[in-house]
């Protein structure tokens, strides 16, 4: 019987298709190493993403693809991921960030710092590199709700050094501040407060930069799409119809920023009793998922409420951290995997 051949391999794992980027895994290069010796065959599959959510599936599938073939005996499929950088810019405030993510809202009081804190923690447990920026000036809770609201941090060559929580990097304004002072700045003063934070920051190395802005259509959300190449944002809302129309308002200003909208979450979609598992409705209105498909943007998915997870989150433990089994809790991991496959989607296209 011929010996198997590396070409034989490549060719049998064309039958694995990314559904993201409509491709086969060969021809977005993402085989990067075939081994064969004596019928054992070693493959390294090399994903866009440590937060692929069909990694596994692919694992699965290749592993059976290369066991069907002749002569085959044994298998070792490693699943590797590198993130790929987004278009660099002249004169770049990050060029050790691949992707900044903006995390907006159109009105306050939905929950968006919520589901930016948990998204950065579900990207940094696949091992992802995560930064998390509350440009929330106004009101900075970030700090409160990853316990580390008591901490301030260091300056290393008058670069001020992220806090380390929960395997993330965090900067925040509430860090600066005295507890209970309020920020109380005019507009020209909040677009250079939002920059300093980019750039007298020392970032590092990161995959991604989540940036928890402040809630509306102000000076801080269009500095921050104006100071630095963002990605693309999410859009955080509540299930009623008057959220989903103030969150469109958010959608057409970075839409005029040429900022992409990579998605829409839902939080607080409906309520889980933690005794019979019932499922009731919160708020009324259709839902973020008819606002995404009205807006023709990608809808990320809901994450329902629960009462003892935001007491958890009151107490510097978000939901990722302190329930880990939490229907909440996989409701973020599985938003964060649809998000980074939205942001490899973006960055595939401009290769």
């Amino acid at each position: 019987m011929p010996s198997l051949t590396r070409e034989q391999v490549l060719d049998a794992l064309r039958a694995i298709v990314d559904p993201d980027l409509h491709r086969d895994i060969v021809s977005l290069g993402f085989v990067k190493e075939v081994a064969i010796c004596d019928g054992a065959v070693k493959v390294v599959i090399e994903l866009t993403t440590p937060a692929c959510p069909v990694k596994d599936q692919m694992k699965i599938q290749a592993e059976q693809i290369l066991s069907s073939l002749p002569g085959v005996q044994s298998v070792n499929v490693q699943m590797t991921a590198q993130v790929r950088s987004r278009t660099m810019e002249p004169q770049d405030l990050l060029p050790e960030v691949k992707h900044i993510i903006a995390i907006a809202s159109g009105k306050g009081g939905v929950g968006k710092s919520t589901v930016a804190v948990n998204l950065a923690l579900a990207l940094a447990e696949t091992g992802a590199k995560v930064g998390l920026l509350d440009a929330d000036i106004y009101g900075p809770s970030i700090p409160k709700m990853l316990g580390c609201q008591h901490e301030k941090p260091l300056v290393d060559e008058q670069k001020l050094v992220p806090i380390r929580r929960y395997g993330i990097s965090v900067m925040s304004l509430g860090f600066l501040l005295e507890e209970d002072q309020a920020a109380m700045w005019r507009g020209p003063i909040v677009a250079g407060t939002v920059r300093q934070l980019f750039a007298d920051v020392r970032w590092g190395a990161l995959d991604y930069l989540l940036v928890d802005l402040p809630p509306g259509t102000g000076d801080a959300p269009m500095t921050t799409a104006q100071t630095v190449p963002l990605t693309g944002v999410v859009i955080v809302m509540t299930p009623q119809e008057v959220a989903a129309t103030i969150a469109g308002k958010s959608v057409a200003l970075f839409r005029r920023l040429n900022t992409p909208v990579l998605g829409a979450v839902e939080n607080m979609a409906e309520f889980v009793c933690p005794h019979c598992g019932e499922r009731t409705a919160i708020f009324p209105g259709p839902g973020a998922r008819v606002f995404a498909e009205r807006l023709g943007v990608p809808f990320l998915g809901s994450v329902p409420l629960d009462p003892q997870v935001s007491r958890s989150s009151d107490e510097g433990k978000p939901a990722i951290v302190s329930a880990p089994g939490s229907a909440q809790a996989q409701a973020f991991r599985e938003i964060a995997g649809k998000l980074a496959a939205q942001v490899s989607i973006m960055s595939m296209g401009r290769e």
